[in-house]
């Protein structure tokens, strides 16, 4: 396997488990907002305020994940780096 294909595997890991972490966050705040919603109704414009931020912060934190992990597949920081180690390993192991 080359490298990139490395990078590629990372990014959709990256995707993936972000968007898995995010849907469980907010499926899980979801369900505790009807149960307080449920318990006390008068709260109910202030518990939903707050529950808007929290899904805005949850969202946030998979969206910046996306964005990192789309610049380490377009623009591999590490690429030569790993390059370089592979072929110096390379030229050991031909030894």
């Amino acid at each position: 396997m080359e490298v990139i294909s490395f990078a590629a595997l990372a990014a959709g890991l990256i995707i993936g488990l972000g968007a898995l972490g995010a849907c469980i966050g907010i499926g899980i705040m979801g369900s505790k907002y009807l149960e307080a919603a449920a318990r006390q109704p008068e709260l109910m414009g202030e518990l939903q305020t707050k529950m808007f931020v929290l899904a805005g912060l949850i969202d946030a934190a998979f969206i910046i994940g996306t964005g990192i992990a789309l610049w380490f597949a377009t623009a591999n920081p590490f690429l030569a780096q790993i390059a370089k180690v592979l072929a110096e390993t390379a030229k050991v192991v031909a030894k």
